[in-house]
């Protein structure tokens, strides 16, 4: 069973980070935290606040479509060419398609997500040139032009003598060499010393990042969810629309459940996003606590599985045939 749960996944996973969407989502979604630096300087005095609220913005976002074009491309799409039936007629259950399905889309955005905190990670090292006589981190640009210059050059090598694909490759590629990148950052500070107690980083940073990854997951659900019966536009309105609601769900929901029937079984049913948004947090000068986390991770689990669990009673009477049903 786990190695049929295995071959899904994989599979998966290489369909999505062929698919043009990916990459064309992570290379804007690269983009916008190259600009973050300079759009942040316009503030009074909160520079660094806000390129950090962008740059999570920025991984949220993008984490949030390539959940739902990347459900669509895997699922919605087998199931109106019908290709899914191939899958089905050989003995394989549904719910283990479904969560193949589900590891192999959560893995890619994984990926992906790691990917574009590496560059947020840069991009906040680097920080904002508040003052005309603020001097631009050359090591970070140094590093990130590196590692982008290698990863198109080495991706290129691979497509045209060992016909790899050249956007799958560099995701993985400028993944690696990114870490390599950041490994060299946390040792080096910006007057090119070895200085690892000044490289700029913090750990709220990386809290917040992981935290968003867990948002992340619960969308790649979401969108597992809705692409079993929806197609690949109504997935991305429903997910957008519970997006949405999942960061206002406190307002909607929290203040009147304690009074009314609706607004309770809506605060439980909604997920909140709030609780992995650290924007207060942001402002406050606070910090993500280790519990805090693991509070995160546990509240993702649980609406994860109980995605997955409506996911695949919706898709035991789902309809794959023209005149067939499993």
């Amino acid at each position: 069973m786990f190695g049929k749960l295995f071959t899904i996944a994989k599979n998966t996973t290489f369909e999505t980070l062929r698919q043009p969407i990916y990459i064309i989502i992570i290379i804007c979604a690269l983009l916008l935290l190259l600009l973050a630096p300079a759009i942040s300087m316009y503030t009074l005095d909160e520079d660094v606040k806000l390129l950090r609220e962008l740059a999570f913005s920025t991984l949220f976002l993008a984490g949030l479509f390539i959940s739902v074009f990347s459900a669509g491309g895997a699922v919605t799409e087998e199931i109106e060419t019908g290709t899914i039936t191939t899958v089905l007629s050989k003995p394989i259950p549904r719910p283990l398609f479904l969560l193949g399905k589900f590891a192999g889309l959560a893995f890619a955005a994984t990926l992906a997500h790691y990917f574009l905190s590496i560059a947020m990670l840069m991009a906040i090292r680097h920080g904002v040139l508040e003052r005309a006589t603020d001097e631009p981190d050359w090591v970070v640009i140094t590093a990130a032009a590196v590692v982008l210059l290698l990863t198109v050059f080495i991706s290129a090598l691979l497509n045209y003598f060992y016909e790899w694909h050249f956007s799958s490759t560099a995701v993985v590629l400028g993944t690696i060499l990114g870490s390599a990148g950041l490994l060299f950052l946390a040792f080096v500070d910006r007057d090119w010393k070895v200085n690892p107690s000044q490289n700029g980083f913090h750990l709220f940073d990386i809290n917040a990042s992981v935290l968003l990854l867990f948002a992340v997951l619960i969308t790649v659900a979401l969108a597992v969810l809705f692409s079993t019966r929806l197609n690949i536009i109504l997935t991305l309105l429903s997910c957008v629309s519970v997006f949405l609601l999942g960061l206002i769900t406190d307002w909607l929901f929290g203040r009147l459940a304690d009074k009314f029937l609706w607004a309770k079984i809506g605060y439980i049913l909604v997920p909140n996003f709030q609780v992995f948004w650290v924007s207060d947090a942001i402002y406050e000068n606070k910090q993500v606590p280790a519990d805090y986390l693991l509070m995160g991770l546990y509240y993702a689990v649980l609406y994860i599985s109980a995605i997955l669990f409506i996911a695949i009673a919706l898709f035991q009477n789902r309809q794959v045939g023209q005149n067939r049903q499993y």
